[in-house]
């Protein structure tokens, strides 16, 4: 066969995750830039929150990015999901650039049937407020049947 399978994420799909960590961020308080990229780390849809701050929109975008490319979760961890020393954390992301890999918490992969068809990323909070944000995006895509 010459050809595979590919799912793609629509706009019904990017507007729940936005809406969902729209009001997960909104919940806990703290103010938030979502991004939400197709497989190739494509912008599909993006949000600010009320007084989020202008630089959070490039670190969730490039989380975003991080997790449709690598299909992991951002953190400081290699592309093969090994744990990465302080050296090559900051190494890796000059190597990729730093708007296709960081390696801090909150970029999810968005994993349907299967196949990663896009990334989520979040910034305005402290690392677990950011991975609970774009968690709870990925928590309302599931719940579509």
């Amino acid at each position: 066969m010459i050809t595979r399978r590919a799912l793609k994420l629509n706009w019904e799909g990017t507007n729940k995750i936005l809406q969902a960590a729209v009001k997960k961020a909104e919940e806990i308080g703290v103010p938030m830039s979502i991004a939400v990229m197709d497989e190739a780390a494509n912008l599909l849809g993006f949000a600010r929150t009320d007084e989020g701050k202008p630089h959070n929109i490039n670190i969730a975008t490039a989380k975003a990015r991080a997790a449709a490319s690598n299909r992991k979760p951002t953190g400081k961890i290699g592309t093969m999901g090994n744990p990465l020393d302080d050296h090559m954390a900051i190494a890796l992301p000059l190597a990729a650039g730093p708007d296709m890999y960081v390696t801090f918490a909150g970029g999810l992969p968005i994993i349907v049937e299967g196949y990663c068809v896009g990334g989520v990323g979040t910034s305005g909070g402290l690392g677990e407020q950011d991975l609970a944000v774009a968690q709870a995006g990925l928590d309302a895509l599931a719940s579509c049947p």
